[in-house]
C-alpha cells in the first residue's frame, strides 16, 4: 500500500462538488465507489464502526472472486443504505484520506449515491417526511394536537400505525411534542455588560436547533439560565429553519440548499455583530462548521457563519480559560457515564464537555466514544433500529460500568436523541435505569440553578 504524503499532516477535506453534472452521473459515481471499496475490502479497519462496513466486506466475501470485482453492482445500495454519514470513518480510523495520494472520503463517496439516489425519485415519502423536521415540529405547541399525538406515541395501536405509515419501529424510543416551543418561551436576556474575552465574543445568539424547539425546550432553557448566570447577553436567532442535515443524510442536497438560503443571511448578520452563534445539537453545529462550508466553499457569508458557531461547551470551556465563567458549582454530580457523539468528535473541538463536567467538585466523569448507533432518522427506522441497537451495544456495556465503581448516578450525551437511544439500550440489556440528563442540565443543576 502507498505511503500518505505528509503522514504528519491532519485530515483534510476537498468541498463537495454537488452542482456540477457529472456529480450525479451514476456510472461514474459507481467507479469511484468500486474504487473505495476495493481500498476498504484491503484494509477493513473499519469493519467494528457501522453497518456499511461489515455489509460490504460480507458481499465481497461472499461474492464469486472474493475481491470487489465479483460483487454485483446493484448491491452497491445496500453498502451505501447502511451510512448514516457519521463522519468517524473519515475522521477516526481511515488512512487514506487527503492528503493522502488515494484521496479517500467515503462519507461524501455515500453521499454522492444518496443525491443520486434522490434525484432519482426511489427515496420514499415517509423518509422524506421524516427528515422534514420543520413539518411535523409545527405542530408542537397546539394543545390538543401534542396530547393526540403524544397518547398515539405512547400506544400500541398507534406505534402500530406509524410503523404502516411511515415505516417508524413500533419499539423504537420517540420523542414527544412540547406542549411549548422553546422560541415561545424564551425572551432575550436582562441587560447585561458585554465582556469580550482572549477569544471568545461576549454576546451570544442561540439557534434553537428543531429538536430543542419542538421536541426538550428545556434543555435550551438550561442553556439559557447557564448564560444568565454567568452574565453572559443573549438572544435569540430571530428567524431560523432546520439546519438541514435530516435532509443532507438523505441527498436531498436541494432541500438543504433551500433551508441555507432561509438560515444563512440571517446568521451572517449576527456573525458580523459580533455574536457567537450557539447551537445544542451537535449535528446542527456541525452542518453549520462543516457540511454547509463544504458545499458552498466560495460563499463569504457560509464561512462567516462557520466561524461564529460554537457548540456551548466549546464556549463554555472557552470563556473558562479566558477568566470569564463562574465556578460557584454547589451541587456534586456523583457518578457520570458521559457519551460524546460523532457529530460532537468530529468538529476537532476536543473533549469540552468532559472538561468541564470534571471541573465540578464532587463528580466523577468517565467519558464514552464509542458510536451510539442512532445516528439521526437510522436509528428509528423499521428497517435499521435492531442494526442501531447492535452497534450501541457495546456503548452501552461500557457506560453501565462506572470506574468509580459499580452503576452510574447519571448519565448522559450532548445528542439528545442519541441519549435516549442509550437509555433504552440500558433498559433492553437489563443495564439498569440511571438518571438521563442532558450535559447542559447538569451543569445548571450544579450551580444550583431552578
Amino acid at each position: 500500500m502507498g505511503a500518505r504524503e505528509g503522514s504528519l499532516e491532519a485530515p483534510t477535506r476537498h468541498p463537495l462538488d454537488w452542482k456540477n453534472p457529472e456529480f450525479y452521473d451514476e456510472g461514474a459515481a459507481f467507479q469511484e465507489l468500486e474504487r473505495i471499496f476495493d481500498i476498504c475490502h484491503g484494509c477493513r479497519r473499519c469493519v467494528s464502526l457501522c453497518g456499511s462496513f461489515p455489509t460490504l466486506f460480507d458481499l465481497v466475501d461472499e461474492g464469486k472472486t472474493g475481491e470487489v470485482d465479483g460483487v454485483d453492482k446493484q448491491d452497491y445500495w445496500k453498502v451505501v443504505d447502511q451510512c448514516y454519514l457519521c463522519d468517524l470513518c473519515y475522521m477516526t480510523k481511515c488512512p487514506y484520506v487527503p492528503p493522502h495520494q488515494w484521496n479517500l472520503d467515503f462519507p461524501h463517496t455515500m453521499l454522492r449515491a444518496k443525491a443520486i439516489k434522490h434525484r432519482k425519485g426511489e427515496v420514499k415519502a415517509a423518509e422524506r417526511f421524516l427528515a422534514s423536521t420543520d413539518t411535523h415540529g409545527s405542530f408542537a405547541g397546539i394543545p390538543v394536537v401534542v396530547q393526540v399525538a403524544n397518547a398515539a406515541n405512547h400506544s400500541s395501536l398507534g406505534r402500530a400505525a406509524l410503523e404502516k405509515v411511515l415505516n417508524v419501529d413500533r419499539t423504537a424510543w420517540l420523542p414527544d411534542l412540547a406542549t411549548r416551543k422553546f422560541r415561545s418561551g424564551a425572551a432575550p436576556s436582562a441587560d447585561h455588560p458585554v465582556r469580550d474575552g482572549a477569544k471568545t465574543p461576549g454576546k451570544v445568539a442561540v439557534y434553537a436547533t428543531c429538536y430543542v424547539n419542538y421536541n426538550e425546550p428545556g434543555i435550551g432553557h438550561d442553556l439559557l439560565k447557564i448564560l444568565d448566570h454567568n452574565a453572559v447577553p443573549y438572544l435569540l436567532v430571530e428567524k431560523e429553519k432546520c439546519c438541514g442535515m435530516p435532509k443532507l443524510e438523505l441527498g436531498d442536497l436541494d432541500g438543504v440548499d433551500a433551508l441555507k438560503q432561509v438560515n444563512i443571511p440571517v446568521l451572517a448578520r449576527y456573525a458580523r455583530e459580533g455574536y457567537a452563534i450557539l447551537s445544542a445539537v451537535p449535528s446542527c453545529t456541525l452542518m453549520f462548521k462543516q457540511e454547509l462550508p463544504l458545499m458552498y466553499p466560495h460563499d463569504e457569508d457560509v464561512q462567516l457563519v462557520k466561524e461564529a458557531m460554537w457548540d456551548p461547551f466549546e464556549y463554555l470551556t472557552q470563556r473558562r480559560r479566558d477568566g470569564l465563567l463562574r465556578t460557584d458549582f454547589s451541587k456534586p454530580l456523583g457518578k457520570v457515564s458521559y457519551h460524546t457523539p460523532c457529530h460532537g468528535r468530529v468538529q476537532n473541538i476536543g473533549k469540552r464537555t468532559e472538561e468541564l463536567l470534571k471541573s465540578i467538585p464532587g463528580t466523577q466523569v468517565a467519558t464514552h466514544e464509542r458510536c451510539s448507533g442512532h445516528a439521526g432518522t437510522y436509528g428509528v427506522k423499521k428497517g435499521y433500529h435492531a442494526m442501531a441497537m447492535k452497534i450501541g451495544k457495546p456503548l452501552f456495556k461500557k457506560m453501565a460500568d462506572h470506574p468509580a465503581g459499580g452503576a452510574p448516578d447519571v448519565i448522559s450525551s450532548d445528542c439528545p436523541l442519541g441519549g435516549h437511544h442509550i437509555a433504552q439500550g440500558f433498559e433492553r440489556n437489563g443495564l439498569g435505569t440511571p438518571a438521563l440528563k442532558h450535559p447542559l442540565s447538569l451543569v445548571r443543576e450544579a450551580y444550583g440553578l431552578e
